[in-house]
């Protein structure tokens, strides 16, 4: 039976740190958008404290995540056990998209290893920690991280970049802003 979690204790922070793979999962506030949800990887996420979270958010082709957050700041992080004990393990809060040049952008992007392709930190306050059994959840041996993410940001350079998010990353599916240095010209 799942139980909640006044905050994030050091036998929960020892399952969160050791799974490597999360899924992240927002929505517009308008009832006719599409729900989003993404998988994450790559040692992106650090617990700050007991009811704070952040990871590093890396260029991608869609922008739904930073657009969801600007819209209602809702947002949940689910951990599923792939190996070992079955275990699920959902954190819902509010959520803040930190684009490099956001005051806090410097000292929570510090908490990661340098590179990358990063367009944002999005950092969480929990404000619901819970766990649930996993048992429908199969089991899966990790083989590694997959390179290309790296690859196809060296290649492109940091000019290349960019101009993919500006291509990419401007609005949602939905039409609802998504960076804010490519949709406010900052």
């Amino acid at each position: 039976m799942g139980q909640t979690y006044a905050e994030i204790d050091e036998r929960l922070h020892a399952f969160i740190t050791a799974q490597r793979v999360f899924f992240v999962a927002t929505a517009p506030a308008e009832a006719g958008g599409h729900v989003n949800l993404s998988p994450k990887g790559l040692d992106s996420l650090r617990i700050l404290d007991p009811r704070t979270v952040a990871y590093v958010d890396y260029v991608g082709s869609g922008i739904e995540t930073i657009a969801h957050l600007r819209d209602n700041g809702r947002i949940v992080v689910m951990f599923c056990a792939f190996e070992g004990p079955p275990k699920i393990v959902r954190l819902h809060g509010r959520g803040e998209a930190l684009e490099p040049g956001h005051r806090k952008f410097d000292r929570l992007r510090a908490h990661f290893a340098p590179g990358g392709a990063v367009r944002s930190v999005i950092h969480i306050a929990l404000d619901r920690i819970s766990d649930s059994c996993g048992y429908g959840v199969p089991e899966y041996r990790y083989v590694g991280e997959r390179p290309q993410l790296g690859t196809w940001a060296d290649r492109k350079g940091d000019a290349g970049v960019r101009a993919y998010q500006e291509a990419n990353n401007a609005a949602s599916i939905d039409g609802l802003p998504g960076l804010r240095w490519v949709t406010e010209g900052s």
